[in-house]
């Protein structure tokens, strides 16, 4: 099979699951609406009971679009960085870029930004101030020790992101106590229903983010064959690496500002997607952008379904199943992945 046909057939297929995955969890919550009363809010018709509007409308539809794009968002972003570093246990939360994120978005919420158009906005400007910053200290940090060591890089990472959670304990420590608790429950990552407007943001921001790694594919298949052979067959090095990590930012930062910072989705779907499509990131980054999407919606429904009427946060999920698989990733690859 050609490439470009392989490449429809595997979004052909993502895109069904996904959109299936989508129909199902419109079904899915702890509010008890009737299969028929979701079909007739879906298509415009009258109801009896205002309130399936409320909960099919307002509540499930805009949390199931925003589970999508974060989902997304992050396994693209995770197949960015992977790409960049050469190696498959980059993730934006083990590089401390999501901790960076995190923290721009609370000072942001300290200087009192709210949840508007051009708040939403100004919540992701200071998502990507922070994720940028967190990258270029573990950037500087790992350069710094001699070439750009895989392991130095990691370690960076976690040190980095240790630092920015501290700082995100003090300035937690001086918010209104009544604002407290809504704080925490989005540092553990928790998918909501963000408005119309917040959320034609994130799908903007996401989409800029997702077009710079795309239109970087190719080059990141050379980058892959080592830096100096990319530059022998012409690969801008610096070049990539800004616009891969700019994209990359891009798209962690979105998230972050409107879900928390949510781990391990970056590592999960780009590894399991390498697994079945290969290597080539002209193909791995658009199905990661639907694969991520899927992953994290059923991780989402499963969150608001399986102890309602309470909640679990999402994050929480993500990081009971990603745990576990970066260290079943550590010993199945061994040195490999650490070189």
């Amino acid at each position: 099979m050609s490439a470009p046909r392989r490449l429809a057939a595997v979004l052909i297929t993502l895109g069904v699951v996904l959109v299936v995955t989508m129909g199902a969890a419109l079904f899915v919550g702890s509010a008890g609406v009737a299969p028929g009363s979701v079909v007739a809010a879906l298509l415009g018709r009258a109801d009896p009971e205002p309130v399936t509007r409320l909960v099919v409308l307002d509540l499930r539809l805009p949390r199931i679009l925003a589970a999508a794009l974060a989902g997304g968002a992050l396994a693209v972003a995770g197949v960015g960085f992977q790409a960049l570093t050469r190696n498959p246990l980059a993730e934006p939360s083990v590089l401390g870029i999501s901790s960076g994120a995190a923290f721009g978005v609370v000072s942001a919420q300290l200087f009192g930004v709210g949840t508007g158009l051009f708040e939403a906005f100004g919540l992701t400007a200071f998502a990507f101030a922070g994720s940028a910053v967190a990258g270029g200290i573990v950037y500087v940090i790992a350069a710094g020790a001699g070439g750009l060591a895989v392991q130095t890089l990691l370690l960076a990472g976690v040190i980095v992101g240790i630092f920015f959670s501290s700082a995100i304990a003090v300035l937690i420590s001086i918010v209104d106590t009544n604002r407290l608790g809504a704080v925490i429950q989005w540092l553990l990552g928790n998918v909501a229903p963000i408005p119309a407007a917040a959320l034609a943001v994130f799908a903007l921001v996401s989409a800029a983010g997702f077009v710079l790694v795309l239109a970087s594919a190719r080059r990141l298949n050379l980058f892959a064959l080592g830096e100096d052979a990319a530059r022998e067959l012409g690969v801008d090095a610096l070049g990539l690496k800004r616009a891969v990590f700019g994209g990359a930012a891009l798209l962690v930062s979105a998230v972050v500002a409107f879900a928390g910072p949510i781990g391990f989705v970056g590592l999960i779907v780009p590894h399991a997607l390498r697994m079945l499509l290969g290597p080539d990131n002209r193909v791995l980054v658009p199905a990661a952008a639907l694969g991520g999407a899927i992953f994290l919606l059923v991780g989402d429904t499963l969150a608001r379904s399986i102890v309602a009427p309470a909640e679990l946060s999402v994050g929480v999920l993500t990081a009971f199943c990603g745990a576990p698989f970066f260290v079943f990733l550590l010993r199945a690859r061994g040195p490999r992945v650490l070189s």
